[in-house]
């Protein structure tokens, strides 16, 4: 099932979450509601409705027999109705690229750029970048992101021709490795090049809305496609940075992102949604967002969460360098994980590898 059509909107805020043994007994005794499958539930939630005219939020706090009984006298007919976000919530994702979510996946990150806000120019030559992926493959990495333009805050935008010289040899390479890559990129024709020469996953910070052929060209190459909240582009992100309610406008803007996507033909079973924190989000924004990252779920796509070594880290924990936020990128992707996220995109692949072990072996007692 889709996500619903804009307009007046309701959103799931899932609270008391349970997980592995505790989440199945509570909701076969229906104590709780499943989200995104069987291993984890909720036992309460925030509804929120927001209207679709003025844009006002306003929630309710009510408990899962409560929520079960309000959705039965919705209807099922409205992909916007509770019962229908209910049903999108908790049905299992199904595999992604390949991948199943029987534990949490990581994609780590291979920036091949001089200017990129953490690593800028440690990998900027092919071998280099080449080299580091393969060590974070070997680390735990499920998924390698290849990426040749920085889309930091103020960030210029970069040639085609420039982009596809910088990350085509490391897609290359790695791919004939049998490795899973994925092409970071806003441009149609180096998604393009970069499927050919074997990327298997098109990771579009814009959410196809930057170049018009995007959205199309992801449809022909008929590979899946994570989809990012962002507002206008890095140069301008900041500036539109004002929400009245951040979560649910994510959701919403994610959710027209998705239609559009259906729309081009691009099947539903292909999408991972990702809420974009750090792009035009400020520091309060980023962190309901990853407290209510559940919410989410009432997309019914997998989610990404790529928050590693941030700025709202920093300005949280006082850290200023960006490659020292390693205990705060833990913090919050353990967060995310236990929120039911199904993949992280993190610059300490080990590290992040080794808390999600110790997260699923929780999440499974």
């Amino acid at each position: 099932m889709g996500a619903p059509r804009c307009g007046d909107s309701l959103y799931v805020e899932p609270l008391g979450l349970l997980h592995g043994a505790a989440a199945r007994l509570a909701v076969a005794r229906g104590l709780a509601l499943p989200l995104a499958g069987e291993r984890l539930a909720f036992t309460s939630a925030w509804l929120v409705h927001r209207c679709g005219e003025t844009g006002e939020t306003s929630r309710r706090l009510l408990g899962a027999e409560q929520l079960r009984e309000k959705a039965a006298a919705s209807g099922q007919d409205d992909a916007g109705s509770l019962a229908a976000v209910l049903q999108r919530m908790g049905a299992p994702r199904q595999p992604f690229a390949g991948l199943d979510w029987e534990r949490p996946r990581i994609m780590g990150i291979v920036n091949v750029t001089p200017d990129s806000f953490s690593d800028g120019g440690r990998f900027d030559s092919a071998q280099a970048a080449i080299d580091h992926a393969r060590r974070l493959a070997e680390a735990g990495a499920d998924v390698l992101d290849v990426g040749g333009e920085s889309t930091r805050p103020g960030a210029a935008e970069v040639s085609v021709q420039e982009e596809m010289d910088r990350v085509l040899p490391v897609v290359e390479a790695l791919a004939a490795d049998g490795l899973l890559v994925s092409i970071d990129t806003r441009k149609s024709a180096v998604m393009r090049a970069a499927v050919a020469v074997g990327a298997r996953i098109v990771n579009d910070v814009s959410a196809l809305s930057h170049d018009r052929h995007a959205a199309a060209t992801v449809e022909q190459l008929g590979v899946p496609v994570i989809l990012m909240h962002m507002r206008g582009t890095p140069d301008t992100m900041m500036r539109q940075a004002d929400y009245d309610d951040v979560v649910a406008e994510v959701i919403d803007e994610l959710a027209a992102a998705m239609l559009r996507a259906g729309d081009a033909g691009i099947a539903a079973e292909n999408i991972m949604v990702d809420p974009g924190i750090g792009f035009a989000k400020r520091t309060g924004d980023n962190l309901a967002l990853t407290r209510a990252l559940g919410a989410l779920h009432g997309l019914g796509a997998p989610v990404l969460y790529a928050a590693s070594r941030k700025r709202f880290i920093g300005e949280t924990t006082g850290e200023q360098d960006a490659a020292a936020r390693l205990g705060g990128s833990l913090a919050v992707a353990q967060a995310a994980l236990l929120a039911g996220a199904q993949m992280v995109r993190v610059h300490d692949v080990a590290q992040t590898a080794q808390m999600t072990r110790m997260v699923q072996a929780l999440m499974q007692c």
